[in-house]
């Protein structure tokens, strides 16, 4: 095994003596790996890792403490903010509102990921005038007041209104709106009827989205179980009300080109085979780890 890949093992290992991860930060991606993972990182060694230059990995953990990832907010690199900005408490308080209005959005663009943004914050970053910040906000936020819903399913980019349509339940009022727009009118068809016109609508996401629908009547399953879309098809295919020796016509002519859009099709249908994960790499001993630090030069 290459010596690099043995040493992220003791790097993240809870119970290797202080000393030895001393040693370790000598290492590039031994350090990157205790920075960003090790939750027992002493005063010294926090100030080691960021002289010897992995600050941004070390920004990432959230076990290091709060003054250190306050002074991260005021770093001059954006990526540092960036690192830290994504999972940042408000300590102290007002560190997550300085951030609200950090110049580079791509800061912000992290800092909407937080899982800790007080609802003033959440609604200010939903007006945020790049469009990159109010995208990463959607999928985060889970009580959206419905006066920003509204504002996010009309936002001038289609972008945006078409995340929004598939994070939000729409309005009523909305709804016709949102069907007649293309950038939202597949995420739209999950809230309103399934009609022959939105089977046959020349837009194959809209079609994939009616052969899901849960009220989708059989005639319409029937129509688009021989759609000219692999995708749509196997939809079809996916239903529990899809019986059996029509599901199995369908797969049968399931044949896509490459082995990813093939795992794709199975998954949807629950069928899917995943690789087992690789067992945990077992803990060293003092002395292994010793001899393995030597043997890398450390």
């Amino acid at each position: 095994m290459d010596i690099d890949v043995e040493l992220s093992a003791p790097a993240t290992q809870k119970d290797l003596p202080a000393d030895l991860v001393w040693r370790l930060l000598r290492h590039p991606g031994a350090r990157r790996s205790a920075a960003l993972l090790r939750r027992d990182l002493t005063a010294g060694q926090i100030e080691e890792i960021i002289a010897l230059g992995s600050v941004r990995t070390l920004a990432a953990n959230a076990s290091v403490p709060s003054p250190v990832r306050a002074r991260f907010a005021k770093h001059p690199e954006p990526s540092v903010r960036c690192a830290v900005a994504a999972s940042v408490r408000d300590e102290p308080p007002g560190l997550l509102a300085e951030l609200a209005e950090d110049p580079d959005p791509s800061v912000r663009s992290f800092l909407a990921m937080n899982d800790h943004l007080p609802p003033d914050l959440l609604a200010r970053l939903a007006t945020d005038p790049e469009s990159s910040v109010r995208s990463s906000l959607i999928p985060r936020w889970r009580d959206v007041p419905v006066s920003v819903r509204r504002m996010l399913l009309t936002d001038t980019d289609p972008g945006i209104r078409r995340r929004s349509a598939r994070a939000f339940t729409p309005p009523a009022d909305l709804l016709p709106g949102l069907l007649a727009d293309p950038a939202t009118r597949a995420a739209a068809v999950a809230h309103t009827v399934p009609t022959a016109e939105l089977a046959a609508d020349p837009d194959s996401d809209v079609r994939e989205a009616v052969a899901s629908h849960p009220e989708l009547p059989a005639v319409l399953r029937t129509l688009l179980a021989d759609d000219p879309d692999i995708y749509v098809r196997n939809a079809v295919a996916a239903r529990a009300d899809t019986p059996y020796a029509l599901r199995q016509r369908i797969v049968a002519t399931l044949e896509p080109d490459n082995p990813i859009a093939e795992w794709v099709l199975s998954y949807r249908r629950g069928n899917h085979t995943c690789p087992p994960a690789a067992p945990a790499p077992a803990d060293l001993t003092r002395q292994q780890a010793e001899d393995l630090l030597t043997r890398a030069g450390l």
